[in-house]
């Protein structure tokens, strides 16, 4: 192996340096792979493995590194410095493991999220079905699905991105969210018969449970949070647009029920207003309007036409 060596021009001290190189790589290669198919072997998780591959390869990297440096740079004023240098290089190559890690120290202790809670964090909706040391797992809704339904997509997520997008939970503390639905009707409706109908139905449908009432879950949540509101019985807002009148319906739902509500309101809605003959809904439309003068003009050729002798052999 000496004069294999030799033949690059390597002399003395050089070929050891060169022999002990060798080593120490082929030494890493067969210690990866040893450690790799145990890890096969004793884990299922195919995350876990991955991650562990990835590990074990930083890792032994990191040493044959500094078994290198130690060989080839004996130069350096202290060691010490090699192994600064190692160690922030390793801290950067994982930093996502770390914030990671860190992001499931954060679940623990501070809570943004529990496995059953409903979030959303930046474009992504779902329920938490799983929380682990490197991501939880969200059951996904909404996308191209409506309604909060799910999409029956199992989503990933690391729990770095906690620090890194918004969180919104829909059901810490507080299960219940306002959702609002739009009735509008024609100009020549009697728009506040549509108002008491609209709200009545609204009132029937309004977050009542009978363990947890919406006053109670309220007043559970404001010793954790400032929250105030000032009404939570349904409410209805009047808004002229250009079509008719809209009547804008707020009502306070559980967070997992908004389209199973929203469905029933809307039969109600349906069929109170076909029973009722001064509410018609309506919908955005174009009216011409002509002046007296084409009026008379439009008139006057149609009277042409109809007086006109007829066509004939």
């Amino acid at each position: 192996m000496i004069d294999f060596f030799r033949q690059f021009g390597l002399e003395g001290n050089e070929v050891d340096k060169a022999i002990a190189t060798l080593v120490i790589l082929v030494v890493a290669v067969v210690l990866r792979r040893l450690i790799v198919r145990q890890a096969h072997k004793r884990l299922e998780d195919p995350e876990l493995i991955y991650r562990t591959r990835k590990g074990v390869t930083y890792v032994i990297a990191a040493l044959a590194l500094i078994g290198l440096l130690v060989i080839w740079v004996p130069s350096l004023d202290g060691i010490t410095t090699f192994f600064g240098f190692v160690a922030a290089g390793v801290v950067i190559a994982i930093t996502d493991v770390i914030v990671n890690i860190v992001g499931w120290a954060y679940i623990l202790l501070r809570h943004p999220l529990r496995v059953g809670d409903r979030i959303e964090i930046g474009d992504l909706r779902g329920d938490v079905i799983d929380t682990r040391l490197l991501r939880f797992t969200v059951l996904e809704i909404g996308n191209w699905v409506g309604g909060d339904q799910s999409t029956g997509r199992i989503v990933h997520i690391p729990n770095g991105m906690l620090f890194r997008q918004p969180l919104a939970n829909y059901t810490d503390g507080f299960h219940y969210i306002w959702h609002e639905l739009q009735l509008a009707v024609t100009f020549e409706s009697d728009w506040e018969r549509a108002e008491k109908l609209f709200l009545e139905i609204l009132n029937s449908h309004a977050a009542t449970d009978a363990k947890l009432p919406a006053e109670t879950a309220l007043r559970d949540a404001t010793r954790k949070y400032f929250i105030r509101f000032r009404e939570l019985k349904p409410i209805v807002y009047v808004e002229v647009v250009d079509h008719g009148v809209v009547l804008h319906g707020r009502i306070l739902v559980d967070a997992r029920q908004r389209r199973t509500i929203n469905d029933r309101i809307w039969r109600e809605v349906l069929r109170a207003v076909g029973a009722e003959s001064t509410v018609e809904f309506a919908y955005p439309t174009n009216r011409t309007i002509l002046s007296r003068e084409a009026q008379d003009v439009i008139a006057g050729e149609s009277l042409s036409s109809e007086s006109a002798p007829p066509v004939g052999n």
